[in-house]
């Protein structure tokens, strides 16, 4: 998991350096690419890509995700606008559903089923990130609601890009939330019983992010207002009571 993670967040940091420019970002990503196929036949000349492709071979890990990875962090180098929730939801499985299809097997599950559910919640916590974090990419210039919802509720890029709050915005939100829960549902249908505790991490971790989305609710989807999250004590909290949940049931 610590090589996984390692991989996972040294590529995430190609993306997010601010002291370089994107054709910079763009050409480490590539060599970073390269890299990881030298890795596949254990010739890369970075020892954590190296290690990875033991673990891969070790827990029998699809190679694509890890490609397909990358191929998110590129979008996130020159695509700033999303015209379809089609086209998010890529973005959404490149960046978020690939993380968990390379550490389920880690985990050890066992029915084929449970790769649905990696995908779907990778899905739903990525358009939770969103929904949160509306006020910090327009910042930056990014606006991850596609654009064929700000038209269907009425509500205007700049008036996003100047943190406007309405009813037209609040209404865009719960559409955007509605969705997110709709990807929460379709990953507890693809859960089988006999993967729950050995999914335990990813279990603590969807709980964690349903609880942020019911915060944003409460707040009702003011998140121009303040960062909504999710205290470290509760966390801590819900993580133990999944924990404890599937030690006496699983």
């Amino acid at each position: 998991m610590n090589t996984v993670y390692a991989y996972c967040r040294t590529t995430d940091d190609i993306v997010d350096r601010e002291d370089e420019t994107i054709r910079d970002k763009e050409a480490t990503l590539n060599d970073w690419e390269k890299e990881l196929k030298l890795a596949l036949d254990d010739k890369s000349n970075i020892s954590l890509l190296n290690e990875l492709n033991k673990q891969k071979e070790k827990f029998n890990i699809p190679t694509q995700p890890f490609f397909d990875l990358l191929k998110g962090m590129r979008m996130d180098l020159t695509k700033k606008r999303y015209a379809t929730f089609e086209e998010l939801k890529k973005y959404c499985y490149k960046v978020a559903s690939t993380v968990g299809l390379m550490t389920i097997p880690i985990f050890g599950y066992k029915n084929k089923v449970t790769i649905e559910y990696a995908k779907n919640l990778g899905i739903a916590l990525q358009l939770t990130n969103i929904i949160r974090d509306v006020k910090i990419d327009a910042e930056q210039d990014r606006i991850y609601i596609p654009e064929e919802d700000l038209q269907k509720f009425n509500y205007t890029e700049k008036e996003l890009l100047n943190n406007i709050y309405n009813d037209n915005f609040i209404n865009l939100m719960k559409f955007q939330a509605d969705r997110a829960k709709s990807f929460y549902k379709k990953a507890n249908a693809n859960l089988a019983d006999e993967d729950k505790g050995a999914l335990f991490a990813a279990r603590a971790m969807q709980h964690i992010y349903e609880r942020l989305l019911q915060k944003i609710e409460a707040e009702n989807y003011n998140v121009f207002k303040k960062k909504i999250k999710v205290s470290k004590r509760n966390k801590i909290f819900i993580s133990l009571g999944v924990w404890a949940k599937y030690k006496l049931v699983y």
